[in-house]
């Protein structure tokens, strides 16, 4: 029964996106993406950047460095019925919790409000998405 829903909560899921969306999402599947930079004068190689990404596609970790090494690091959790991201959390050089964001979404798949936590867990601020469209 449970695995029926699951199921079911990811066709809904993969309902809401595009066909492209879909296939970029299988050729991103347990890929990991590092982002190499490389001085023009001294040919010195380092690391920039690290994009990690689960088995359905998603980026759930992304880690960004400088010469003395990571600047800043964001993990991502999904919701397994949905697919979007439920929680971000961020951390800084020293690998330390410095914000917490969890979301809440529209059934149209649009963002509806973020929730931003201290590390301590306290509610720090709460923004809130308002779609306008125009009909020009």
């Amino acid at each position: 029964m449970l695995a029926c829903l699951l199921m079911a909560g990811t066709a809904m899921a993969q309902s809401l996106l595009t066909p492209e969306q879909l296939a970029k999402r299988e050729k991103r599947k347990n890929l990991t993406v590092k982002e190499w930079n490389t001085d023009s004068s001294t040919k010195t190689r380092w690391l920039d950047r690290i994009k990690v990404y689960d088995a359905q596609g998603r980026c759930i970790e992304e880690i960004e460095y400088a010469t003395y090494g990571q600047k800043w690091r964001v993990t991502s959790t999904y919701d397994d019925v949905t697919g979007k991201v439920v929680e971000e959390v961020e951390y800084n050089d020293r690998n330390k919790p410095t914000r917490i964001r969890k979301y809440e979404w529209n059934a149209d798949g649009t963002k509806a409000k973020q929730y931003n936590y201290l590390p301590n867990g306290k509610l720090f601020s709460v923004k809130v998405f308002e779609y306008i469209f125009s009909k020009e």
